[in-house]
């Protein structure tokens, strides 16, 4: 959205000259920069998705002195669960390859979590959970604002495993759990910091109940991500004896992006 305002070329640009870019140097791009209220519409690929398909179709920006491609993003057309990804293809691409072999149960948290099945290289499908902006707005916007107000950055791991498990035993509770933060914290104590963590348990057990409940990988989860996200994650899978193995979700996408420059540009 910022992007947009201030001109999608001149911010392009802008990075370009801090890094001393040839003026012919081509560019691809990823993520929401494709998306309809973007700078070009590059549409969706629909799965079952082959992750070439995305370099194939990449989408040229007219009217630029210097050749830019913006990639596509995936489409799941069923009315039962219509979803749609945009830059986390280029994540799975970067963190699989684009052949990869076998299959992968592949976790891209974040603001909204992708949850995708990919077979020798094809997604078959995807689900998006709001996880990350449940938590925003529940912790801002609810009663629990209350208690979370003056949070540190202590960290309450015992607060946030016992969260998971009981969010991804009964999934169904997940109304009567949240509001149980601050009750407990009105009847028994605790600190800002613990409730924080509590909510941050409860709402990635639940997503992880619905991500975990199909037909698993043998080579277990395959989870792109970093910082804090990573690290969570990471715990919350320990928790439940998942076996997971990480990739840092910035050099995924930084992968992703090369791959895809090279096979366009040798199209």
């Amino acid at each position: 959205m910022a992007a947009a305002k201030l001109g999608f070329a001149a911010v392009l640009q802008s990075h370009l000259d801090a890094v001393g870019a040839a003026n012919d140097l081509p560019v691809v791009v990823c993520g929401m920069a494709g998306a309809r209220q973007g700078w070009v519409e590059a549409g969706y690929i629909d799965t079952p998705a082959h992750l070439a398909f995305i370099l194939e179709r990449a989408v040229p920006v007219p009217g630029q002195s210097r050749d830019i491609r913006i990639l596509p993003g995936i489409a799941q057309r069923n009315p039962k669960a219509p979803d749609v990804m945009r830059g986390e293809e280029t994540q799975l691409l970067g963190a699989l390859g684009i052949d990869a072999a076998g299959e992968a149960v592949v976790c891209i948290p974040g603001t909204h979590s992708k949850w995708a099945r990919v077979s020798g290289g094809t997604v078959e499908r995807f689900a998006t959970f709001m996880t990350g902006e449940l938590f925003s707005v529940v912790s801002r916007e609810t009663i629990l604002s209350h208690a979370v107000t003056g949070a540190d950055e202590a960290e309450d791991t015992e607060a946030f495993k016992s969260a998971v498990v009981a969010a991804f035993e009964t999934p169904a509770l997940a109304a009567n759990l949240l509001f149980r933060v601050r009750s407990s914290q009105l009847l028994y104590g605790g600190s800002p910091s613990s409730a924080r963590e509590k909510i941050s348990g409860t709402l990635i057990g639940l997503e992880l109940a619905a991500g975990l409940a199909g037909d698993q990988s043998s080579s277990g989860i395959t989870l792109v991500a970093s910082g804090r996200l990573q690290g969570l994650y990471r715990l919350a899978f320990d928790t439940l004896s998942v076996a997971v193995q990480s990739i840092d979700a910035e050099e995924a996408v930084r992968r992703g992006l090369s791959m895809a420059a090279e096979a366009i540009w040798t199209l």
